[in-house]
Parts: C-alpha cells; structure tokens; sequence
C-alpha cells in the first residue's frame, strides 16, 4: 500500500491511496490513476525519491516503501500538444517539470595571484613567523596555526592601503605547507607564541593559548584561545573560543606544561629584535597510521594505490571513501584532472548498468535480477504484512530497561510481532529471549516453539534457546544438540534471586526478590493464549532454572517462571478486555484483499466457471491480475474501542492552559483507541533537541514545549531563542517547569522521567 499525491494540490486535498502489489508494473498505476483522477497516462508524471518512474518497470525495482508516497505532476494539454511539434513552452500559469543542469567545475581550484598589488604592512613583514587563525570555509573551527608570511598585498577591492584591514597577508601554513598558499587578514593574525607557562604563573581569568580536544579532552587535540576558569593539580576548567571567538565550549586542559602566552601585534618601528621562531607545536595526528610522518609510505594520507605522498597536484580524492590516487596509478592512467564534480575510485564506482540518469530508463543487473518480484512466478509476491519490519522505536524507557513499560495495560494486544517490538515490551524481531548475559532477561515470548513447554497460565516452565541447526536460513529446526546455559540463557537464568549455577542451575529462597520479566504470549496451542496475535500477560519471576534431558534426548535448559503482576490475568473474569491493535494500514488491505476475491468470483460466474488461457501463469493473465489487485480505500473503518481518561488525567489536562489547543488536538484521537492517544501525545510533545518525550517540560513564550535539560544546555552555549520557531527569548528567561504538563504526562506514562 502507498499514495499518490499531486504536486499542484492544495492542503485540504487528500492523497490517493492505493493498494498494489509492488510486482505490478507503473503502467498499471497509471491506468488507475486515470480511472479515479481522470488524467491521460501521457499527461502523468510520476516521481518517488528524485526518480521518474518509467511504464515497463516493476514498482519493487524503485523500492517503494509501504505508506510512502508518488508524486504525481500533471501536464497541461496544451503543453503536450506543444512538446509534441517540438516547440517550448513559455506559458506560465502550465505545470512543467524541469530538471536542473549545473555545469561542470573543476575539482582544482587556483588563485590568481599575478594581477596582485604588493603592500607593505606597518606590523608585519615577508618572511615573519605569525600564527593563523583558520576559519571553517579553511576546514576549521578556529585553531591556530603556525604560519610563515610568504607575500603581502593590496585588496583589489580597496583604494587604500593605509588600514592593515585593507591587506591580504599570503601565507604558508607549515602544518600543510604543500597545500596552496592561504590568504588571510589583519584580524586573523599574530606573532607566533613562543613563551611557555610555569604552573605557578598561571592565574584563574587569564586567557592564553592551549592544546584541547573537544570529543577526547584526555587526547592532544589542536591549538585554542582558552580562558582559565579553575586550576587544580592534574587538569585546568577552562572555555575555549571557536569560530573566531562567537562559540565558547567548556574543556579541560591536561597538557597544563605547554601552555603559551599569546602575543600581541606590536609596530615594526618598535620592535627591538626580529620575531623568534620557536619550535613546531604538537597537534593531533591526522592519520593514525603513520602519524603525519610524511616521510613514510602510507596508503590513507597518500596515494591509496602507490602510498607516496609526492606530486599533490596530482592527487585525486574519491567522494565517497575520501581517499587520494595519483592519476598515474588508476588502473586506466589518467592523463589530468577530471572537471566532473564528482569522482569515484574503482572499489566505490557503482555499477553502471545500475545507474538511471536522467531521460533514462532502469537497466538490467545482477542485483535486480535476484529480487523476488521480478522472478517469474505464479505466486502474488509482496502481498503481505507478516513479515512488515519496525516503523517506528520505543523511547520512553531504555533498551535494557526491567519491568512494565509506561502506558502498556496488561492484556493489550498487537497482531504482529513487529507492533509488540515497536511497543518496547519484546524488542528482537525473532528472538524469543531479551536480555544480556552480564544484566539479565528484559522479556521473553511464549510461542510453544519448544516441545518441551508446559504453560499453566500463573506458572510455566519455558525451555530456553539453543540446540537447533539453524543453517539454510532456517528460523525453526528440531533439536540437534545440547544447549548451552550462556547468552540468553544466561540472562534469564540472573533474573532468579539465587546465586548463579551454570552447573546444576539453583532455586530461589524468595522468588519475589528476582528481577522482573515482562512476558510476552503469542497465539498458539495453550488455553492462556490469545485467539490471535500477541498479547501482554504483565510480569513473572524466575522462580527456579534446571537442566534436564527433553523430549529430543539432548539436554535443554527449562525455566520455571511465576506471575507476579498486580493487574489480573488476561484469561480471568475481572481482566479488562482489550480490542486488537492493527498496524496502519491492515484493514485498507484486508477490505481491499476482500473486493478482490469478490471481483474473482464475479468473474467466474461471467464466464460460467471456464478458465482464460493465460501467458504460461497460473490463473487469470497477467494484465487482469493487476488490474484487480488496484483498490482505493478511501476511507478507514471504524473501530469500537474508544478510550477514556480517567478524571485525574483530566484535571491535570485542564490545568495545562497553555497547551489548551495541543490536548484538544490529541483528544481527537480518542476514539481510535488508547494506543493512537498515546502515540499522538509522543508526537505532539516530542523535544526536538533530543527527540524524546519532554521531561521536566517548560512551556515557552511562543507555546512550544522543551525540556529543561535541553534548553539549559542551549542557554550554556549563549543561544536564547526558541529551539523550534528561533523565538527571541531573552538572557533573563525564567526556565519555570510547566507543572499540569508534567503531570499530566506522568499520569499517561508512568515512570517514563526514570529512564531520562
């Protein structure tokens, strides 16, 4: 199932939303889209992901995702008619598509230089050891460099050479001084440093020059204008100035005996000496092969081919592995430098006949050739949604996170597996156990996969994982060999309050004490199973875990696990009954899959029971098939399983005044259920600083919703606006938490600021 959307509709136009196999062709969507939208399959234009998509080709060989959506540009008649005697059209009010062209540049840039003025400066001369500060168009973030003035000249955009703002100071940078010379101004540089601090001379409000590195503060890093904030004996809190001093970070400075004094521009006319030249910096190696040796061989900051690191001009970088050839060592030798804007290496090129430009249709390639759709079958490929994978991941609590998850009601009901992963209560797509061998067990499946499983509802004894041959891509196999009590089995067994035997295995003297396993059971042969799908029984303890020889005659690990959960068990009288949770889109495609097997019969009875020759596939042709699999739903059914809140939760919603108008947007997904309420509040009061449910929320000015967390850290960096609408927000702003919010979330979701 997908959509179709047009590019020239309005807001309050609704998408087209198909069911179709993705093993039909386009032509057969075009075909509907003109049924439904009456626009001719000439005048359609349809596009997914920068592609156009072209009639003979499959729709699985663009990759086109569940729910995702086509663009659909319409052209006007009179265009075609137009294109069609060869002529342009120049009529504005026409949906024309176009297709930007950039022409080539080359990959070497070079400075002219030659039509320069030379200049003198009143504090510089050629040939002065200075520091450069290197800018991020450079590839920094402010870092000084030790430099070495090589010419100085007058800014051909100026009249006057009278302010040192008006000269271009040429440098050579001697960190990379086979790279082409940098210009720089006045205000970017200073006599190199030269003297070093003593410890005792060092002083809190004093700004000098350091090593930092901002991501491993123990590591060398680059050199930095730093303020001391606190000394002690084995580090110095300091703040550190990048982009030329706009951004200031908290660092740490380790390297405290190589700390330098900056120096400052003094006038030729006063200088008693020549500037000192004092010994290279150390800086951070950039390659950690060789470290910036750059007398040695090395294939990753040298040709990748040869490993020398001569004839620069030469050298080619690959954009995808950013690794440099020499033209002379590809394999065909390249006479120059290529004016394409891209380039890519041998190992990174792709392969051609994948590669759909422009005004081109999809070619053949061995990778396209192995797809299921495009095997000649009689089977209806890509029918299903067994096998869907997660849209979509819990955030509330932690992966490794023990216990019931927020707003998760035991009983609740899902599907498929991949809705009950998507919930945070069983996270692994196949596996049945969920736990680290070093933590524990967070949750496990009870499918009956074992023959060795004995379920009694309050109380089971689970057989743990292992002991199948699983090669050939197999997911279930009978029982090979013993199992082991480590992995898996491991972190179920730690979840017993008794002391680890991988021997014997152990019992617990308090079983209650154990670590909590959410279990999970999937409709099967039990009696305690759900009818379908996969239900939520609320927690069990691992009451005693033993090895004994099963039903196959290998020896298998089996767990004996008890409910421990305040709410009643699903299979009682008292347990609140749950409606099964659909993923979106299910029921379009199961009413969708019934209209087509009502097609199917009807046309049975049209030819009297006889079958149509087809093209060597089993039942109806081809064609036919497509045609019928085409369904528009244009509207979801309904389902009866409205959601209530509880009047705390109300109060503490109608004392939230501020977010009036968000709560009524999400009251509005009552009645599709608790588990599309829930889903809307994440949406509706996610941080869009860390993605996450808003802990600690404040409501700002502008009505939108932050943690606090977040927006200290914002103000920290000296940023005071609105992390979402860049609302001026003042220096002053009262970071005041939102008090009805915040409890009107921990009502919905129990526990989830514990996982923050």
């Amino acid at each position: 199932m997908f959509r179709v959307r047009r590019v020239d509709s309005k807001p309050e136009d609704s998408d087209l939303v198909v069911f179709l196999p993705r093993s039909n062709l386009v032509a057969d969507l075009r075909s509907y889209i003109k049924q439904e939208w009456g626009v001719e399959p000439k005048n359609q234009k349809l596009y997914y992901q920068g592609k156009e998509l072209i009639d003979q080709h499959k729709l699985i060989e663009y990759k086109i995702k569940r729910n995702h959506t086509i663009q659909l540009m319409v052209k006007a008649s009179e265009v075609v008619q137009l294109e069609s005697e060869g002529s342009k059209c120049n009529d504005s009010n026409s949906v024309v598509d176009s297709i930007p062209k950039s022409s080539p540049s080359s990959r070497k840039s070079q400075d002219n230089t030659e039509n320069l003025e030379d200049a003198e400066s009143k504090f510089y001369n050629v040939g002065d050891p200075v520091d450069y500060r290197m800018g991020v168009e450079e590839g920094s973030d402010g870092a000084w460099f030790e430099s070495e003035i090589i010419r100085i000249t007058k800014n051909p955009t100026s009249s006057s050479t009278d302010n040192e703002g008006d000269l271009i100071f040429h440098l050579k940078v001697l960190r990379y001084n086979y790279m082409t010379p940098f210009k720089a101004k006045f205000e970017d540089l200073r006599p190199r440093s030269f003297y070093t601090y003593d410890f005792g001379e060092l002083k809190e409000g004093m700004k000098v020059l350091a090593n930092v590195n901002m991501d491993e503060p123990k590591s060398r890093g680059y050199w930095y204008d730093v303020e001391i904030k606190k000394i002690s004996k084995k580090s110095i809190d300091a703040v550190a100035f990048v982009n030329r001093g706009s951004v200031s970070l908290e660092c740490n400075l380790y390297f405290i005996n190589e700390i330098l004094r900056i120096e400052k521009p003094v006038l030729i006319t006063a200088r008693e000496d020549s500037l000192p030249v004092p010994p290279l910096r150390t800086y951070v190696a950039d390659c950690t092969s060789c470290n910036d040796n750059r007398k040695r061989d090395c294939k990753r900051c040298g040709c990748h081919t040869c490993g020398k690191k001569d004839r620069p001009e030469e050298l080619l970088l690959c954009d995808e592995c950013n690794m440099g050839f020499h033209i002379s060592c590809l394999d065909p030798p390249l006479e120059k430098i290529p004016e394409e804007d891209e380039w890519f290496c041998p190992e990174c090129k792709n392969d051609e006949n994948a590669i759909v430009r422009a005004g081109e249709s999809l070619k053949g390639s061995k990778k396209r050739d192995k797809m299921p759709a495009t095997k000649q079958s009689g089977r209806e490929w890509d029918n299903g949604m067994a096998c869907a994978g997660r849209t979509k991941e819990c955030t509330i609590v932690p992966k490794n996170h023990f216990g019931p998850i927020p707003g998760v009601d035991v009983g609740t009901i899902w599907k498929y597996r991949s809705q009950v992963s998507e919930a945070g209560i069983h996270r692994p797509l196949v596996a049945g156990i969920h736990g680290k061998s070093s933590e524990g067990a967070y949750s496990i499946v009870v499918s009956g996969g074992y023959e060795d499983d004995d379920d009694n509802g309050d109380e089971f004894e689970y057989t743990g994982a292992g002991g199948r041959d699983l090669t050939g891509n197999k997911r279930v196999n009978g029982q090979t060999c013993d199992q082991k009590l480590t992995l898996s089995n491991k972190a179920l067994a730690l979840c017993c309050n008794a002391k680890f035997n991988e021997d014997s295995g152990a019992e617990a003297s308090d079983w209650r004490a154990g670590k909590p396993v959410r279990v999970v059971r999937k409709h099967g042969k039990s009696k305690y199973a759900p009818s379908d799908g996969y239900r939520y029984d609320g927690i069990y303890k691992v009451v005693k875990y033993f090895s004994e020889k099963g039903k196959s005659g290998f020896m298998v690990w089996k767990y004996t696990l008890r409910r421990d959960d305040p709410s009643p068990a699903p299979w009682t009288k008292d347990a609140p009954v749950f409606d099964i949770i659909y993923p979106s889109d299910y029921l379009e495609i199961e009413e969708a899959k019934k209209k087509k097997k009502a097609l199917l019969e009807q046309n049975k009875k049209t030819n009297n029971g006889k079958k149509e020759k087809d093209d060597g596939k089993k039942g109806l042709k081809r064609k036919q098939v497509s045609l019928l699999d085409m369904q528009i739903i244009s509207k979801k059914p309904k389902l009866d399983n409205e959601f209530t809140l509880s009047d705390d939760c109300n109060n503490w919603i109608e004392k939230d005044i501020e977010n009036e108008q968000h709560w009524k947007e999400c009251k509005e997904k009552l009645n599709e259920g608790k588990a599309a309420f829930l889903d809307k509040v994440m949406e509706i009061f996610m941080c869009i600083c860390c993605q996450e449910l808003v802990n600690k929320p404040i409501t700002l000015s502008c009505k939108h919703n932050v943690c606090k967390e977040c927006l200290k850290r914002s103000f920290k960096a000296e940023i005071y606006s609105c992390p979402y609408c860049r609302h001026d927000l003042g220096k002053n702003y009262v970071l005041d938490i939102n008090i009805g919010l915040y409890d009107a979330l921990k009502g919905l979701f129990p526990g989830y600021e514990k996982g923050r």
